[in-house]
């Protein structure tokens, strides 16, 4: 499978997740890098874990600062159960109505 498959099939995992979690915030996708191991030549298995202690962080974050970076990092796995691909996904949680300053400035023209 191509990089740029896994790459989208990979990224919106962590927003479906933390949507659940954190619904009143505004959840996007900061950065998502993309290691390659090995050849992606079978079925491959997207392995994706969002622990109870991460969402406790996650809010702890939020609660004092009001924003959160958390970063998730993902596995596809070959049939043979060899690593093909790692993806660590950074997302941005912020609240509803945020205005980041690259947005304020695009506003301000």
């Amino acid at each position: 499978m191509y990089g740029g498959f896994q790459a989208n099939l990979a990224d919106p995992i962590p927003a479906i997740a933390l949507v659940k979690h954190f619904p009143n915030y505004r959840i996007m996708t900061k950065r998502l890098e993309i290691d390659f191991i090995r050849v992606g030549n079978s079925d491959l298995l997207l392995h994706f874990d969002f622990s109870a202690k991460q969402r406790q962080s996650i809010q702890a974050e939020l609660d004092q600062d009001g924003r959160s970076d958390p970063c998730f990092e993902m596995r596809y796995y070959r049939d043979d159960g060899e690593i093909c691909t790692v993806i660590r996904n950074t997302m941005a949680i912020r609240p509803k109505g945020y205005v980041g300053n690259h947005e304020r400035k695009n506003n301000e023209k």
